[in-house]
């Protein structure tokens, strides 16, 4: 038996709709939520699936975006992608992963590659920027949205955060929590969030007193880059406090403490940045400064969807401000 595929037609006389209303609901544009729940349900019921290839042909779009980033088991990177999806999804958008690689060459010629039309934008997170990925972003055939550093004097659209300030309130919390010999683990100094967590920590220890206060540099930004880090600066001599430049960073410090037989938090104390799902549940549960992994992905696929409407809308450049989350690891609640 020859099963007939249902037809656009019969899901709206099914909803008791126009043909019209019917595309725009499934597709996610110009439809009331009341309208996208009854239409939709109408589509459930007959097994409509739309003509995906069609569509695209006809609007001349792939309707897919890009979600591009350095490392895709980075969890603050999943977790932005889970909130870019949940924006994009309802107007008929697919989220396509990537990987950058760690170097701005990497970065730039991913977006070069913009010109063969295999995706309608581009949302990317780099490691690293030089002025080669930025004019590459600017020229780009579709729109594209960097998540990271500000680029408002470049015509660029960005969603960025005050990963400086953030690392600030970590150590004034390490410092109200009466810890005064302090430690900071970042990750390499070229990249975007190295160099800006340095300005931090750099900043808050010109102002405020510590017995003792030193610094290691990861390799990456990963859990076993954190735990060597941190055996060679306890290494050096005792510290009460780690501040890391990333939650998994903080991970590998915590283990680094263990094995010289010290205790967290109660002979050190130690936090971490990102205030990712990993950091929550992990034993002792982590103090971590919230950059708003889950807001900025939503405000970048915002942006990604007015420039889809109209790609000569003027550049938006938001800031999602930094949140210290107060856990175990700092002698806090769970």
């Amino acid at each position: 038996m020859t099963s007939t595929r249902a037809t656009l037609l019969q899901v709206a006389e099914r909803a008791g709709v126009s043909l019209a209303s019917t595309s725009r609901a499934l597709h996610g544009t110009g439809a009331s939520p009341a309208m996208v729940e009854r239409v939709r349900a109408a589509a459930a019921e007959l097994g409509y699936s739309a003509d995906a290839i069609g569509r695209s042909l006809r609007l001349k779009k792939t309707f897919q975006v890009a979600f591009a980033v350095a490392d895709i088991g980075n969890p603050v990177y999943v977790e932005m992608m889970r909130a870019i999806h949940e924006v994009l999804a309802p107007h008929g958008y697919r989220v396509v992963v990537m990987t950058t690689g760690d170097t701005a060459t990497s970065t730039t010629e991913l977006v070069r590659s913009l010109n063969s039309g295999f995706v309608d934008g581009m949302i990317v997170s780099p490691l690293r920027t030089d002025d080669r990925l930025i004019r590459e972003i600017q020229q780009a055939p579709v729109p594209v949205v960097v998540i990271g550093r500000a680029l408002d004097d470049r015509g660029i659209s960005s969603v960025s955060t005050d990963s400086a300030g953030g690392i600030g309130a970590a150590v004034r919390h390490l410092h109200a929590i009466g810890r005064r010999r302090i430690g900071f683990l970042n990750g390499p100094l070229d990249t975007t969030p190295g160099a800006s967590r340095q300005r931090g920590f750099d900043a808050a220890t010109e102002t405020i007193a510590f017995d003792r206060a030193d610094q290691e540099i990861a390799d990456d930004f990963t859990v076993s880059a954190g735990l060597g880090a941190a055996r060679r600066l306890l290494a050096r001599g005792a510290l009460d406090a780690l501040v890391a430049a990333n939650d998994l960073l903080a991970i590998g410090a915590i283990r680094a403490v263990r094995e010289r037989g010290l205790s967290v938090p109660e002979d050190v104390a130690v936090t971490g940045m990102d205030d990712t799902e990993l950091g929550r549940v992990f034993q002792p549960s982590l103090t971590s400064v919230s950059l708003g992994s889950t807001e900025r992905g939503r405000a970048a696929a915002r942006i990604m969807l007015g420039l889809a409407d109209d790609p000569d809308h003027e550049a938006q450049q938001i800031t999602v401000g930094p949140e210290l989350v107060v856990r175990e690891s700092t002698g806090g609640a769970a």
